[in-house]
């Protein structure tokens, strides 16, 4: 049996990120689940939320010792995707670097395919 290729591909930046802000989190948690919601100028936007159990249909993933939930529905939005953590002077936070985007808004904060 070959091994699944992984929808989406979590940076060691990424993940130890999740880690942090696992860490500092006052429930434990089991992960995090990435999800897609509509909103924004170009229609839908990524998602990222603690993840306190695993939903009966959610993708499960382990980077770098970290539980990456991905919700069903966002699945065929996200294939091929690389989630990263960037960090600079004027902002930081997470990346999602989608090689199947056609275009985001002029804000950044939404994208369409």
């Amino acid at each position: 049996m070959t091994a699944r290729a992984q929808p989406l591909t979590v940076t060691t930046a990424a993940a130890e990120q999740i880690k942090a802000l696992l860490a500092r989190r006052e429930a434990p948690a089991l992960g995090v689940r990435i999800g897609i919601r509509t909103k924004g100028c170009s229609g839908m936007s990524y998602t990222l939320e603690y993840a306190d159990e695993k939903a009966p249909f959610d993708e499960e993933m382990e980077v770098d010792g970290v539980k990456v939930l991905i919700d069903p529905k966002a699945t065929m939005f996200i294939l091929g995707t690389e989630m990263d953590y960037v960090q600079d002077k004027l902002e930081s936070g997470f990346v999602f670097r989608n090689p199947n985007e056609k275009g985001r808004c002029g804000c950044g904060e939404s994208f369409h395919m």
